[in-house]
């Protein structure tokens, strides 16, 4: 099969290329999928780049989140079938013609491929982190990155549970966090007397999406360490708060997306679609940190 694979880490423009590599199989627990969009995340560019390790002794697949078409199933799993739309967790990269997963949920008829193959971490995730907050409705959250792909999702699941949120971004995009049903404020220095102005009974819980340096600023509002959970601020467990970075239940949680997705109460814009062979301008995009919702890879 076609598939963007490294054999060493460095600038993914210079070490991804697009070559032909022995299809994977679907094993025990886990099915394969032939792939029509591939979500691209940080943590993508992240490992090509060697800011998770070291380079790969073999040609390497990068990639996470991908939404296709069931073409194998393996032993021992049940609810799904070939020819079913499906998203999820890749294991062994999902920037190629077909990919395994080990955690995914049916595919809404509704939801494009390249939604769908955007969503696996962000929706995951903000499933995951407000779990964590356990907060009830009505209650308050503050969302530090709202217009980045995790803090899409988490603003759109927070609203979609009945809490009151708060999200914060650039300047340029106050509006948009405003259309996703959250009060908009700047990230940056003064985040707590703005945001003391939007929540004057108090705020209940923080996310920080972003690690920009936020978290002091969510324990202050909260009063709390234990109500602020990062995904992206992995020294800030000394404060006290929740570091998370994945976990079991990955599926359950995924079906829970579906649900928002084909009720219409959850969806992610698409900031670029680019063919398999431009993976390194993609992952370029990705890491100037600018993006509104998600790229993704049509192979």
């Amino acid at each position: 099969m076609r598939a963007a694979v490294y054999t060493e880490t460095g600038d993914p423009a210079d070490v991804l290329r697009v070559a032909e590599v022995a299809e994977p199989h679907a094993g025990p627990g886990h099915i394969r999928i032939a792939v029509r969009a591939a979500g691209v995340n940080p943590i993508d560019w992240k490992i090509v780049g060697g800011l998770r390790g070291g380079s790969p002794d073999h040609p390497t697949v990068p990639g996470i989140d991908a939404a296709g078409v069931v073409d194998e199933v393996g032993a021992g799993v049940t609810g799904v079938r070939a020819g079913d739309a499906v998203f999820g967790h890749a294991t062994g990269g999902s920037a190629a013609e077909h990919a395994v997963l080990s955690a995914w949920a049916h595919k809404p008829a509704g939801t494009p491929f390249e939604v769908a193959g955007g969503l696996p971490v962000a929706g995951e995730t903000a499933v995951r982190v407000l779990d964590l907050l356990g907060l009830e409705p009505g209650q308050t959250v503050v969302v530090d990155g709202a217009s980045g792909g995790v803090g899409i999702a988490t603003v759109q699941l927070a609203v979609a549970r009945g809490l009151v949120v708060i999200g914060t971004a650039g300047e340029a995009n106050q509006e948009f966090v405003r259309s996703l049903g959250a009060l908009p404020t700047r990230y940056g220095a003064g985040l707590v007397d703005r945001v003391r102005a939007l929540a004057p009974g108090g705020v209940d819980g923080g996310v920080d999406t972003a690690g920009r340096g936020s978290v002091r600023d969510l324990v202050t509002l909260t009063g709390n360490p234990t109500k602020v959970v990062t995904i992206a601020d992995f020294a800030a467990g000394e404060l006290g708060v929740q570091v998370t970075t994945g976990g079991e239940g990955q599926a359950a949680r995924l079906a829970e997306v579906a649900e928002l997705l084909a009720a219409g109460r959850l969806d992610m814009p698409i900031a670029g679609a680019y063919p398999l062979e431009q993976i390194g301008a993609a992952y370029t995009e990705s890491r100037g940190g600018h993006v509104r919702g998600k790229l993704v890879l049509i192979p």
